[in-house]
């Protein structure tokens, strides 16, 4: 059990980032999009299609994703594949998969 004294994070400026962070996931389709990625690099129409809403939305919720360093992203000719660059994101999708999606749902 930690105390006080042992608090995950005790830097002000450090509580603030990661509360940006959170704050940019925490929209639901940054999180489903987040979700559809897991491991892959995936181009920006795939999302369109297993997300479900039009390319500008997405594109414009890839760009929020990408400013806070959420995503990265590469092109390859004609098309542009976005991807969790940081493993510790992707644990914590995963954690969240673990709380809230117990059935594997």
């Amino acid at each position: 059990m930690s105390t006080v004294d042992e608090q995950i994070i005790s830097n002000d400026a450090e509580i603030a980032r990661a509360a940006q962070y959170l704050k940019a996931m925490s929209h639901p389709l940054r999180l489903k999009i987040l979700c559809t990625l897991g491991n892959d690099r995936v181009s920006v129409q795939d999302i369109v299609d297993q997300v479900g809403t039009t390319q500008s939305n997405i594109s414009q919720h890839l760009g929020i994703l990408r400013d806070k360093g959420i995503l990265a992203c590469r092109k390859d000719a004609n098309r542009v594949y976005y991807y969790i660059e940081n493993p510790n994101t992707l644990q914590l999708i995963f954690q969240l998969k673990q709380m809230f999606c117990p059935h594997g749902e």
